[in-house]
């Protein structure tokens, strides 16, 4: 294992850049997953890392030991930092210290929308992008589609938020939304307020496209124009609106449930 001490070593500059920017990750196509769940995760289902770091007083922690050996095992480079230069790459407080340095994916879209998927347009909050994630994964949803202007789905707090869901998902980004509705072979379905139709009441038992939107602005309307059927999700009306994550979840466990009847 390699020892970094010095603030001005150039690979701990780099990876102080990785963790702290996001154009710098934009720039080298490559992300940071920090903390022992994250990195389990990945090896689980991806295999090596780029790089495993580890701070200097966890190294005997007995999941980070775990974890250093099956890196160990795959050939992957393992560095050890002092606790006050690790603190600086982790954005975890009172965690265990250890973060992995991965490729981001590229997937390009090559086909029509044809099994079940999540459509994501200007979605804006990491925390509300994680937890569509870890549902649709959950709820064994393969693949999502982002636009452009949605949050990097590979962004440290995207990840966290996600706790590991990103490795069981094919995640699609930067994608013209208005091509992949058009050409869908599967029911596109929006979540609406001003549609009497409630989820619970629509056919389910079959692959479906769910389209959601900003967490202000909602799904552009051009798109909405594209949506196969809009549903609703009943709720008291002293409420306004469920947050979106909430939203998505709900829906795709509704259609869990009539999978399973």
């Amino acid at each position: 294992m390699k020892q970094i001490t010095s603030r001005d070593n150039a690979f701990y500059k780099e990876l102080k850049q990785l963790a702290t920017s996001a154009s710098a990750r934009k720039k080298s196509a490559r992300s940071v997953l920090d903390g022992v769940h994250l990195c389990q995760a990945y090896l689980q289902h991806r295999g090596a890392p780029l790089m495993c770091v580890v701070s200097d007083s966890c190294l005997s922690h007995p999941e980070v030991a775990a974890i250093l050996m099956r890196c160990a095992a795959l050939s992957a480079t393992c560095i050890a930092l002092p606790d006050a230069l690790y603190q600086a790459i982790s954005q975890v407080e009172n965690g265990v210290g250890i973060v992995f340095i991965i490729d981001m994916p590229h997937t390009q879209v090559t086909t029509a929308l044809q099994k079940n998927a999540v459509v994501l347009d200007g979605l804006q909050d990491p925390g509300n992008l994680g937890s569509i994630l870890r549902s649709a994964a959950g709820a064994g949803i393969e693949q999502v589609y982002c636009s452009a202007g949605t949050v990097s789905a590979w962004s440290p707090k995207v990840l966290r938020a996600g706790m590991g869901a990103h490795f069981l998902l094919e995640i699609f980004e930067t994608v013209d939304l208005h091509a992949l509705l058009g050409q869908s072979t599967i029911p596109v379905l929006a979540t609406s307020s001003h549609t009497e139709k409630t989820i619970y009441q629509i056919n389910l038992n079959r692959p479906v496209a769910w389209l959601f939107g900003h967490e202000g602005q909602g799904v552009d309307p051009a798109l909405m124009a594209l949506a196969s059927e809009t549903v609703t999700i009943p709720q008291k009306p002293a409420i306004e609106s469920l947050n979106v994550a909430a939203s998505a979840a709900i829906c795709f466990f509704e259609q869990v449930r009539q999978r399973l009847v």
